[in-house]
């Protein structure tokens, strides 16, 4: 979304799946691939792209490099960044660059290919990508679990990481969430549960049977529902309910503000503590979801823009809940970016020297400023 007067370069028709390697478990891609159809075609050779943004049905991969997009299986997989082997890119001047290769291991020069990957565009024009890909997982087992508390919730997942239970999902839901998608589940959720997690593991099927079960000894005495998926239509019901849950909370309020910080796991009953404090100051409701293996928190922030009155207490509350998660010692955004929203806040995270360092980044490879103008830095005053 240009911030001035400019031209939007488009790559969606740049959607060819060029080649899947088995061999060197690579793919390379276009950047209009959507990132499901990728998923869904290497599915077919045995092999599995992690990461799994919720729009992985119309985002597509270069989007997902220019953000580092993240996703449920996060907390085991990692992140996209994570899975890119090689670009190429476009500079500002026209040049064309190709970064990487299907090495596992290549310390040749400096890693251009990283410094790409969350630049949002700022830098230079992704035309191609070199992914890396893993074996499939033999099995998966999906299992709701509801706490009382989102602290309580908390502390089940870090029970699960100190057994070295480790997830490949873990999504928590707060009590909003939970009443926006309530009707949709294949399951009954009782009136006393007031945080869900959704854990998925997955790996050999005697694998994880055994740590489904694990999971469900550790956590008896904490849990108030515990469920699991009996088989893939519970399963793709369960996810097609989270992924559905951003436009569920719409029936809260006209209008939202969704912002996604990330904050270290241990600090996520503390950080959700100050945004409850922060939405009674507003006289707003903020609903809070997300990749809690990660600490990645989607915080919406629920209003009526047309009302002056909540206008100014949203904006307000935006500042406050920044302020928290840097507080806290998280960041401003775990996968959405920064853009032009969220420059203002950029200095609340890093120091001037810092911001200046990025600056010269920039300048180097556009100096004359043509891509993604206003993007990421506060504006010079």
């Amino acid at each position: 979304m240009p911030v001035t007067e400019g031209l939007v370069v488009s790559l969606t028709r740049m959607k060819r799946i060029l080649e899947i390697d088995e061999e060197n478990l690579t793919v390379l891609v276009e950047p209009g691939v959507v990132t499901g159809e990728l998923q869904e075609e290497v599915g077919k050779h045995g092999l599995l792209y992690p990461p799994d943004p919720a729009s992985l049905a119309f985002s597509t991969l270069g989007g997902n490099v220019a953000e580092n997009a993240g996703g449920p299986r996060a907390v085991k997989y990692g992140v996209t960044g994570q899975y890119v082997r090689g670009l190429e890119v476009v500079l500002p001047d026209g040049r064309i660059i190709r970064t990487g290769n299907k090495c596992v291991k290549s310390v040749s020069g400096y890693d251009l290919t990283h410094l790409f990957v969350g630049s949002e565009g700022t830098l230079g024009i992704i035309t191609k990508i070199l992914l890396r890909l893993v074996p499939a997982p033999e099995a998966v087992q999906t299992m709701l679990l509801g706490f009382a508390d989102m602290e309580a919730a908390a502390r089940a997942i870090t029970a699960m990481i100190r057994r070295r239970l480790v997830p490949s999902t873990i999504e928590f839901l707060d009590r909003h969430s939970i009443d926006a998608i309530r009707d949709a589940l294949p399951f009954t959720i009782v009136d006393d549960v007031r945080a869900l997690l959704l854990v998925e593991v997955d790996g050999d099927a005697a694998q994880v049977r055994r740590d489904a079960e694990a999971i469900g000894k550790l956590l008896q005495d904490s849990v108030r529902l515990q469920m699991s998926a009996t088989d893939a239509a519970e399963r793709q019901a369960i996810w097609q309910a989270r992924r559905a849950l951003s436009p569920a909370i719409a029936r809260l309020a006209p209008h939202k503000i969704n912002e996604d910080i990330a904050v270290p796991v241990a600090r996520i009953p503390a950080v959700l503590e100050r945004f409850e404090s922060i939405s009674r100051q507003a006289g707003l409701p903020i609903v809070c979801f997300g990749h809690a293996g990660d600490g990645n928190i989607h915080v919406n922030v629920m209003l009526d823009k047309n009302d002056p009155r909540q206008a100014a207490a949203g904006k307000q509350a935006v500042r406050e809940i920044f302020a928290a998660a840097i507080e806290l010692g998280g960041t401003l955004s775990g996968e959405h970016g920064i853009g032009n929203t969220k420059s203002a806040y950029f200095s609340l995270e890093w120091d001037a020297d810092t911001i200046a360092a990025m600056r010269l980044i920039k300048r180097a490879f556009d100096p004359h400023n043509i891509l993604n103008p206003g993007k990421i830095f506060p504006p010079v005053s």
